[in-house]
């Protein structure tokens, strides 16, 4: 970049182009109080601002994947933990975050606050840090645009879901990569042990940023443009010092690929399936959705509708072009009143890159756009619209700092009371898919995450009614099928509960769950040998199967086979420590082998995970008075 030979004439011309540079008191002015002109104090307000946004979610529960990602994961909350983390396809795209919810797990068991408080600070943090790396590239208003950022609701997906500290963590660590990088950059020749320091601590943070989540090995291309803005052209000294990120880079995406294979494989389904025609004229048809949702956040939903690409036609590849075009048509006007617009749409397509779908992933099976997809993206675009409101406000009424501060700050309320509104959608799995569906009729997983929400609190004929719903938009969905034959099972209606699980296995071999009740539907019918195949099948599918191992105690347990059945309960409570049917299971075989002290304790467990389960409560009372006989 820049490395053209120009006349002497055309470099006058270029120097001639001034650019509004922020100063270090940007946040204040000389007739504001002293006290305006404290850092500290602009910093508390950013996270103020954020906690303020998000108080709903202090009362929120788990939502959606939350169980995938901390509440049911082996490697978080038993019986694995950091060396699986870390060296298996559990690290997922995100071994750092998730060694966090680890700790995290230690520390505050399964309450829901906590890591909604964690979130938003997290959040808080990456706007104080974004707006310092705003003001080392020397961006006006960059205060603004970094609370702008922070309290604008394309952000409350990744803040109020707490599978989403993927992005806050992995953000936090991502701004503070560039922060290091440009103070590398600026710091003074001879201040070798600074400069050494600050390109330390760029490394550190990029190996924790893209640890964190994988979507950050963009960071290098960042830090590329960066250093072309802060410099007016690209110097190869600097490929130097980036090159070592590159290769982080890489190896973070290689790794990203062998742990998200089995996702991956998912999409070699048909149904979902995309060539790479598709792929590209979806991703720029995403580029500008996400544009358009940033500046103008209206209606956000969790799952947008699914839109279809026709390969066939021309016009499906106009909106990738167009982003082609207008990145080299401002790449011309570099030198002019337009560099900072070049700088801010780079920028804004370069960190959307991961998220436009060219790879091919399981989750566009139920939309080809998210609004976490563009936390990172976001912060050019809105950096660029507060720099456009410093300069608009000093045309249009200079002079007057307290009249603009109040602009401003009536930006930033409307976008906060926005925020706050769209964050209670994640108070439970109902409320976010109640709102889902309201938003897009047609989201057939909604509807089956409702039903599972209605069955996990006991109400099954709602459950049934949500699950059909969404078998009505898309009978393919095996999910689907699974839930709906586990709520068949809990009404007693075995018959239809074996249809559903048997489609679903049809629809996809591999479904473990499907396998797993359609064992138990069989046992239930008396088909113990068919039973035993099923579960048999889920186990290999997943050896570490908490609830097979459950049911397969079981089916040995009626087949007489008690030491093998107690050996499955105990294999169960080894991977679901907190399983009660697995410890009301054995207990009852102790029991009868009569280990009554073993069996009261394993029923006392059971109790305290379900206090309501009269089975329990009455086999726990016959075992103490045969202890207390003794």
């Amino acid at each position: 970049m820049g490395t053209s030979k120009r006349s002497k004439k055309s470099k006058a011309s270029a120097s001639s182009v001034t650019y509004p540079k922020a100063s270090a008191k940007s946040a204040s002015t000389p007739d504001q109080p002293c006290w305006f002109q404290h850092d500290w104090l602009w910093g508390i307000a950013l996270m103020v601002g954020v906690i303020l946004t998000y108080f709903p979610v202090w009362w929120a529960g788990f939502v959606w994947d939350d169980d995938i990602m901390l509440t049911a994961n082996p490697v978080v909350a038993e019986p694995f933990g950091l060396k699986e983390i870390w060296t298996t396809t559990a690290a997922d795209i995100c071994p750092l975050t998730i060694t966090t919810f680890w700790l995290e797990y230690k520390l505050f068991g399964l309450q829901p606050w906590p890591y909604h408080l964690v979130n938003a600070l997290l959040q808080g943090a990456c706007a104080i840090v974004l707006w310092q790396v705003l003001r080392k590239l020397q961006i006006p208003g960059a205060w603004l645009g970094a609370a702008m950022w922070a309290l604008h609701p394309l952000q409350v997906e990744s803040t109020a879901w707490i599978a989403e500290m993927k992005n806050t963590e992995s953000g936090l660590f991502y701004l503070l990569t560039i922060l290091f990088f440009l103070k590398w950059l600026t710091t003074k020749p001879g201040d070798q042990k600074g400069r050494s320091w600050n390109y330390g601590l760029t490394l550190l943070f990029a190996v924790m940023a893209m640890a964190s989540k994988s979507s950050t090995v963009i960071l290098p291309v960042v830090l590329c443009l960066c250093a072309w803005w802060m410099e007016g052209r690209w110097h190869w000294r600097n490929a130097v010092k980036v090159a070592p990120i590159f290769l982080i880079s890489i190896a973070t995406g290689l790794a990203s690929l062998w742990t998200q294979g089995e996702r991956l494989a998912l999409v070699t389904d048909p149904q979902w399936a995309r060539s790479w025609p598709m792929r590209l004229a979806a991703a720029g048809d995403a580029a500008w959705f996400y544009l358009g949702k940033i500046l103008w956040p209206h209606p956000l939903m969790a799952i947008y509708p699914r839109w279809k690409i026709e390969t066939g036609q021309l016009t499906s590849y106009f909106p990738l072009l167009a982003a082609i075009l207008i990145l080299f048509y401002l790449w011309l006007k570099r030198e002019t009143w337009m560099r900072p617009w070049f700088f801010a749409y780079a920028y804004f397509l370069v960190a959307l890159f991961p998220g436009l779908g060219l790879i091919n992933n399981a989750i566009f099976m139920y939309s080809l756009v998210f609004d976490h997809f563009q936390y990172l993206a976001s912060m050019g675009v809105l950096a660029l619209v507060g720099a456009g409101m410093v300069w608009l406000g000093n045309l249009v009424i200079p002079q007057k700092p307290w009249l603009q501060a109040g602009l401003g700050a009536g930006v930033l309320l409307v976008l906060g009371a926005l925020s706050w509104q769209r964050a209670w959608a994640y108070e439970s799995e109902e409320t976010l898919w109640t709102d889902a569906i309201a938003q897009n009729p047609d989201c057939w997983v909604g509807y089956n995450n409702l039903g599972n929400a209605f069955l996990n609190k006991g109400d099954t004929d709602e459950a049934i009614a949500q699950l059909q719903k969404s078998l009505e938009i898309n009978p393919a969905y095996d999910i689907a099928r699974t839930d709906l034959g586990q709520a068949f099972l809990k009404k007693g209606r075995v018959d239809e509960a074996m249809v559903q699980l048997q489609k679903a296995v049809e629809l996809n071999p591999n479904q473990k769950v499907a396998r797993n009740n359609l064992g138990l539907a069989l046992t239930r019918k008396g088909k113990s040998g068919e039973a035993l195949e099923q579960i048999q099948l889920a186990l290999a599918l997943d050896p570490n199967y908490a609830d097979a191992h459950n049911n397969l105690g079981a089916l040995l347990f009626q087949k007489g086979q008690a030491d093998e059945a107690i050996a499955q309960f105990k294999m169960a409570l080894a991977l679901k420590p907190d399983y009660a049917d697995a410890h009301y299971n054995l207990g009852v075989l102790l029991a009868q082998k009569g280990r009554t002290g073993e069996a009261v304790t394993h029923f006392q467990k059971a109790l305290e995970l379900n206090p309501n389960d009269v089975d329990t409560q009455k086999s726990l009372a016959k075992a103490m008075a045969t202890q207390s006989g003794k």
